[in-house]
């Protein structure tokens, strides 16, 4: 899948095909590389580029030019002043683009040279260095080479076209409400516009009268990408939504009861998909009617007690996540929990995620998340806290609807009321601001 930018090519991508929507304004492939291979020209010098783009095109266009002058694109999540301190003394030959930047660069008429490859001359060079989000510690670096870009956007490429029943020779329309430096907004945003038969939206919609405005605007197919916290504010809201003919989650797992309400109202399939910055996505099911989840062609798992081995041959090395996995045949799987969602607690055992997703099951609970503080000096395993967003429902009332079928020793203390929960902008929150906002009731 060489030699994307601008020709045509074996894999159906034309020069005349849509790579981006400013509205309902179609822009070629050949238009927007051609000013990406411009911009390459004139970055500034340094290995590493720092992509700190917002908006969804610049951010595109910086991608793509750092893909045509071989330079590797550094991805952090956290982008305050310090976290990028860090980052500058880690990698010294680093450069940061921003929006500014890359508005300028923009506007200087700058002339486009003939490149118009955008795989590297070094298939061994890593092209782009996503970091995890850091909310259970230290954000970490996960270099990404070609074959593994490629061989990603090929797979979840034909995930997305059999989930909605189109060939490869249909282009799809991408409206995502994820941001673009995460691995999940990365994937689908990005690495699928640039590297298969696939347009996006400029915009990164917030609410859900704009969302519906994106939605309305490119091409159909349409496809809109997301996460349960986004998904459930959509479903919930008044706003009647355009045709859409696929729906696509992650970052958070996603209850079937919830994808059953968001199909229905969205009058779309939810195709739930399974990753991680480490592997990038591996898996898929449509959670409304499927618990088991479906790997990918090539994926081969090794489950462990406590995490999951995960190899494939476009890994440098097999990869080890913090899921416990159960087998179901050579190529289906049950999740069961992550390791550090496992607590125990008077020799009992049970599943944050679980009891979240029963904290916002209680009527009045706009949104939650359960926690266990850090153990004690003695060791013994704290009890579980929470944090809670409700509408016209005391903290005590929440306690008792879960006590009717939770063990007590899991029902939260402290349960602590909050206006907001401060999630990023995938929906995670860190256990640090988990933390800081329990501490006082907890010590």
């Amino acid at each position: 899948m060489r030699g994307l930018a601008a020709s045509d090519n074996d894999s159906g991508i034309r020069a005349d095909d849509t790579l981006l929507w400013r509205g309902s304004t179609a822009v070629t492939r050949a238009a927007l590389l051609a000013e990406a291979a411009a911009i390459a020209h004139a970055l500034p010098r340094g290995a590493h580029i720092v992509n700190l783009c917002e908006q969804r095109e610049n951010f595109l266009l910086a991608s793509a030019a750092a893909m045509f002058a071989g330079r590797t694109q550094l991805l952090p999540v956290a982008r305050g002043a310090d976290a990028l301190g860090v980052l500058a003394g880690e990698y010294p030959d680093s450069v940061r683009i921003g929006d500014e930047e890359l508005r300028r660069l923009r506007t200087a008429r700058l002339v486009s040279p003939a490149r118009r490859d955008l795989a590297p001359d070094d298939p061994g060079q890593p092209v782009m260095v996503p970091f995890t989000s850091g909310s259970t510690g230290r954000s970490q670096p996960h270099p990404k080479r070609w074959r593994a870009l490629e061989s990603g956007a090929r797979l979840t490429s034909a995930a997305l076209r059999g989930a909605i029943g189109v060939s490869a020779e249909i282009p799809l329309s991408l409206v995502g409400t994820v941001p673009a430096h995460h691995m999940y907004g990365l994937e689908f945003t990005v690495l699928l516009p640039l590297l298969a038969h696939m347009s996006v939206h400029g915009e990164r919609p917030l609410f859900p009268a704009d969302v519906a405005a994106a939605l309305s605007q490119p091409a159909r197919p349409r496809v809109l990408v997301s996460t349960p916290l986004h998904l459930r504010a959509l479903a919930d809201s008044q706003i009647v939504f355009p045709d859409i003919d696929l729906v696509v989650s992650a970052t958070a797992p996603l209850d079937e009861e919830l994808a059953r309400h968001v199909e229905t109202r969205l009058r779309a399939p939810l195709l739930e998909v399974f990753g991680s910055t480490e592997t990038g996505v591996i898996a898929t099911r449509r959670t409304a009617q499927q618990e088991e989840w479906r790997l990918y062609p090539g994926v081969a798992l090794e489950p462990g007690v406590d995490s999951t081995r995960v190899a494939a041959a476009w890994f440098d090395q097999p990869q080890r996540l913090q899921d416990v996995l159960e087998l179901r045949g050579a190529d289906r799987f049950v999740l069961r929990g992550r390791n550090s969602d496992l607590v125990e607690v008077a020799g009992k055992r049970a599943s944050l995620a679980d009891i979240t997703r029963r904290l916002c099951a209680v009527p009045g609970v706009e949104d939650a998340v359960a926690f266990q503080p850090e153990p004690a000096a003695t060791g013994v395993a704290s009890r579980v806290a929470a944090l809670v967003v409700s509408r016209g429902i005391g903290a005590r009332q929440i306690a008792a609807a879960l006590a009717a079928d939770l063990d007590a020793v899991f029902v939260p203390r402290p349960l602590v009321l909050v206006p907001r929960i401060p999630r990023d902008a995938l929906g995670k929150v860190s256990r640090a601001a988990l933390l800081a906002l329990t501490r006082p009731r907890v010590e």
